[in-house]
């Protein structure tokens, strides 16, 4: 079934999540990572060895200190690096010891290491307990969050997810422009991510939709992109909090501009499920459209938000995570709320074809 744990794959394979996070004191080594005391449900360990490492030789370069073997084997050996190296080799980029060292050496980041580290103490301070209650205050009674969080020093400034249905890892860019609020929020956003991929959907449920066509499941598979828009819900806390309140200006601005496109994006999506109903794509078309819909946060985040945030309020909560958890119930739920809402909305809202309901529909609560 490919719902946000195959999303999350998609991101694998190159699209950024955005994303920054985290935190840690002196010397962590991959032995004991710390363990944030939280929800019983949660387990956050925050694991900093590969950015200590690099801030330690950093630090050595400044101060005119000759940098050692066994500064380099700190580095080389961290638990953060051999992920990093492992999910490189996954994606078959290349990446190898001597390229990283050169790096770490450059003057680039030599001038970056004071404020690295300052961002580095700053995101300690993070509040992982709240992070890992608000992903799970939209997530089914019975998920749980268990998750291991890199903060890196790395060449490619992307945020990602690894090994989601393994050993869950976030690696995060270490980057001092992110305050500790945008740390937490994306921190929430994240781990959304893995208890969604744990917790949804039910068995049973997966073993409905194996009983239809297979353009159907297709299009259900894809509906599981819209977990980006659900866990922008959960990071912001609530339907009545900004998903940017703790974002620079001009992202706040480019996300409202792109929110008031949302009938033309939900068109956009909608002609794109017809076209996987009636076979006119290629599995390697399908993922081309998908990847188009992620951008810097497209419609499977912007849509994917206005439509939790409508059925929330119109239903209530524990729904919206019945329809989170149950593809199938998503659109008819929203289309529902939207007609419901008809007569309070500023301006009228697009809803989903019913062509596209019926192919996806084998819940008795549908009909």
């Amino acid at each position: 079934m490919w719902t946000i744990v195959a999303i999350n794959r998609l991101h694998l394979a190159g699209v950024l999540l955005c994303g920054l996070f985290v935190a840690q004191g002196p010397a962590f080594s991959k032995q004991a990572p710390t363990l944030s005391s939280g929800p019983p449900r949660a387990g956050v360990q925050v694991v900093s060895d590969e950015a200590d490492a690099a801030l330690a030789i950093l630090a050595k370069k400044r101060a005119g200190q000759p940098i050692t073997e066994a500064d380099w084997q700190r580095l080389f050996s961290s638990e953060g690096y051999l992920r990093l190296k492992k999910r490189e080799a996954a994606m078959q980029r290349a990446f190898d010891d001597a390229d990283f060292k050169s790096f770490i050496l450059s003057d680039k980041l030599a001038d970056r290491a004071a404020a690295l580290q300052q961002t580095l103490d700053r995101w300690k301070r993070a509040d992982t307990t709240e992070a890992a209650r608000r992903a799970l205050a939209y997530l089914p009674p019975d998920a749980s969050i268990r998750a291991r969080i890199y903060p890196m020093i790395k060449p490619r400034e992307n945020s990602f997810v690894f090994e989601v249905d393994t050993d869950p890892a976030i690696f995060l860019y270490l980057d001092p422009e992110v305050t500790k609020e945008k740390f937490e929020n994306t921190l929430t956003h994240e781990l959304h991510h893995i208890g969604y991929g744990g917790s949804c959907p039910s068995k049973q449920t997966e073993a409905e939709i194996s009983t239809l066509p297979e353009t159907s499941q297709r299009v259900i598979h894809f509906i599981g992109a819209f977990g980006e828009g659900f866990a922008m819900l959960a990071a912001a806390g609530g339907p009545d909090v900004h998903p940017h309140a703790a974002s620079k200006p001009e992202d706040r601005a480019r996300w409202d501009g792109d929110v008031s496109n949302f009938n033309a994006d939900l068109k956009k999506v909608e002609s794109f499920f017809l076209d996987v109903l009636a076979g006119k794509l290629s599995k390697e078309e399908q993922q081309k459209t998908a990847f188009s819909f992620f951008g810097v946060q497209g419609p499977w985040y912007t849509v994917g938000w206005k439509m939790a945030v409508t059925i929330e309020q119109t239903y209530g909560r524990a729904r919206l995570i019945e329809c989170m958890c149950d593809p199938r119930m998503l659109l008819p739920t929203f289309n529902q709320a939207v007609s419901r809402q008809s007569r309070t909305l500023a301006a009228p809202l697009s809803v989903w074809q019913p062509a596209i309901i019926r192919a996806v529909d084998t819940n008795p609560k549908l009909k």
